[in-house]
């Protein structure tokens, strides 16, 4: 494939990029628009009503303000470090926001710069914080349209575009190519502590001279083989980039190198704030450093001089000046300082783009969790190194893409993705999972895996009782009910979005759940902690079956032990019991985004040793993935009963 050709490709690329953009903009304007108050706290993208706290500047000399939320501490939210955010005050509400009076947006946005729990630190101007602090009515704050985002992105494709006769040009035409790939050759190393295809895949990354791709099935040490990886680079490589789509992924990898002693530094915040986390934070060493007071203080006479400025002229602009100087060559001998001591930075794609990393470049970008992000974020740490590694698995969660458009014009396709297709030879498939019982386990290798997973003998037929099946699916249609009480077994719209609910499903759920915890016993399962996972893969029962838990005094002893949430919730996580209801039961067959097979994937592949599937089989099984299924788990079955 031509120069030209990959050029094309990925000016297309821009053009989706942009439609994508329009779309969640144009979405942003009307959500703030129309959608009522209580809902945006319900879905997490708004605190309402905040306690505002104290103004200070932070290490880095940015105006922060501290605010608390004083709602229900039990609704997930969706701020996390570097989002934007705008402030807004409410004439009037009651108690259940069901009636709300006018809504003043403030006309200044901020950034969010840490949040734990229920409290959260804003950047904002200057100027702004006494608006805030006198506010007659109740304030609140809400997610802004991340427009940073974007730009940093559709900046990273142009200079891809625009290189020429360098390092990013040539990767550029390598992955839009099926031409090989370069390698180096040398004696594989051993890892006695790693199975042989996860020792294969490391040496894989040691030889790859520009690209590779290591694919991590459920349950296959992904991880354990990424930080390996890494390690061995850094025995000749001074210092690598790190990074990952998501905060979240990006804290689990820089932990797990922490633990193992290696030199973390982390360009911007953990989302799991703990002191270990922090401490590997850029702006905890910054704050840290033994020049730090002097620079503070030189900060601190700049601000005092600007506030009370009765001087003016030459001499006052010339100290200012001086003093400026002194400042900036101070920070600059502390960013050296610290940058000087760790051998791995780790950052978000889009967090690549920091002005920090100015001017560096890595022998290696490693991507965790590649084939949940767009290829235009991945462009943006990849123009600061020789070659790339990418980790994750592409029948796993595919990247969000709001714009239908977008999405059908490939924007959700991944540069893993994309190796993968052109250069197989690249791919470094683990095959050994440590997570589940073989039956649960069989089914995804086979659809998803040409059937080449294998279980660790160590879990491959564990069980939590003896003769217990590890995988069923309740086939809801099944039931003798009346006619009034079927009704309860149909999918149901509720609510602004017309979310999707199923309450006769949803009831189901726990009584099985309740039935099973009777049968194992209540001191087993809080001795053993045996943890459970409840899935849907609509947010409305979701919320639905929160609510019914909470109702139920059965559950109570056990709620530590329990948690529900979306499959996206449940990405990269584990449960000895996993039930998924999946909602969708109608005449005609309609399963809406249930197609997205590689959804389904993930939440199959939670369990460690029991699985139960909630679902009207009629409705499911009219397409073939399901029909599988469900096949696969009777034939299990007929099985277990020979």
């Amino acid at each position: 494939m031509s120069h030209n050709s990959a050029i094309a490709q990925l000016q297309q690329l821009r053009h989706l990029l942009q439609v994508e953009y329009q779309e969640e903009k144009e979405a942003y304007r009307l959500h703030t628009q129309s959608m009522g108050l209580a809902r945006k706290v319900t879905r997490g993208d708004a605190w309402f009503p905040l306690r505002v706290g104290r103004t200070y500047y932070n290490s880095l000399n940015q105006y922060c303000i501290e605010v608390t939320r004083q709602a229900d501490e039990d609704i997930d939210h969706n701020f996390e470090y570097g989002k934007p955010v705008v402030f807004f005050n409410v004439e009037a509400a009651n108690a259940d926001l069901k009636h709300v009076g006018h809504i003043h947006f403030y006309n200044f946005t901020g950034a969010i710069s840490f949040v734990d729990g229920d409290r959260m630190v804003v950047t904002i101007l200057e100027g702004h914080a006494l608006e805030l602090q006198n506010a007659q009515s109740a304030v609140g704050v809400q997610l802004f349209f991340d427009e940073t985002s974007y730009r940093i992105m559709f900046d990273a494709l142009e200079r891809v575009m625009g290189a020429k006769g360098n390092r990013l040009a040539y990767l550029r035409d390598l992955f839009y190519s099926h031409q090989p790939a370069q390698t180096f050759t040398f004696e594989a190393m051993r890892f006695p502590w790693l199975n042989a295809s996860q020792e294969r895949a490391v040496n894989d990354v040691l030889r790859a001279k520009d690209v590779r791709v290591l694919h991590g099935p459920p349950g296959t040490g992904k991880t354990t083989t990424l930080v390996e990886a890494i390690n061995d680079t850094l025995l000749r490589e001074t210092q690598v980039l790190v990074c990952a789509q998501s905060n979240t992924a990006v804290d689990w990898i820089s932990e797990k190198l922490v633990d193992c002693g290696v030199p973390v530094l982390r360009i911007g915040n953990p989302t799991r704030v703990n002191d270990k986390m922090l401490s590997f934070t850029y702006e905890h060493r910054f704050a840290d450093h033994p020049d730090y007071p002097k620079l503070w203080q030189l900060r601190r006479t700049m601000r005092e001089m600007r506030r009370r400025r009765r001087e003016t002229g030459e001499r006052f602009h010339q100290r200012l000046d001086r003093l400026k100087e002194l400042a900036v060559e101070l920070e600059v001998r502390i960013n050296a300082d610290i940058f000087g001591q760790v051998r791995v930075i780790a950052s978000t794609l889009v967090g690549a783009a920091n002005k920090l990393l100015d001017g560096q470049k890595f022998g290696t970008v490693f991507i965790d969790e590649a084939a949940q992000a767009l290829e235009a974020a991945c462009w943006v740490p990849i123009r600061r190194a020789s070659r790339v590694i990418f980790a994750g698995d592409h029948c796993q969660l595919p990247p969000t893409v709001k714009s239908l458009e977008a999405l059908k014009g490939g924007l959700g396709k991944t540069l893993m993705e994309r190796i993968v297709e052109n250069k197989p030879e690249c791919v470094s498939l683990l095959e050994v999972q440590y997570r589940m019982n073989d039956e649960i386990m069989q089914f995804s290798s086979d659809y998803f895996y040409h059937g080449k997973m294998k279980s660790a003998p160590e879990v491959a037929h564990r069980l939590i009782h003896e003769g217990d099946a590890p995988i069923l699916w309740f086939d809801t249609s099944t039931i003798h009910l009346s006619e009034d009480e079927r009704d309860d077994f149909r999918e149901q719209f509720v609510g602004e979005t017309f979310g999707r609910i199923n309450k006769g499903e949803a009831n189901l759920t726990l009584s099985l759940l309740q039935i099973y915890f009777q049968r194992i016993g209540k001191q087993r399962i809080l001795d053993d902690r045996i943890d459970v996972g409840i899935i849907s893969p609509y947010q409305a029962q979701v919320q639905y079956l929160r609510r019914l838990i909470k109702k139920r005094a059965f559950f109570k002893p056990f709620r530590h032990l329990i948690s529900v949430n979306t499959v996206d919730g449940f990405q990269g996580q584990e449960r000895d019991v996993i039930l998924i209801s999946m909602v969708r039961a109608n005449d005609t067959g309609q399963i809406g985004f249930l197609r997205d097979l590689r959804r389904m994937n993930v939440a199959i592949t939670r369990a460690r040793m029991k699985l139960f599937i909630l679902g009207d089989a009629p409705t499911m099984t009219r397409h073939p993935f399901y029909r599988q299924l469900f096949n696969y788990i009777q034939a299990v079955k007929q099985q277990r009963q020979l």
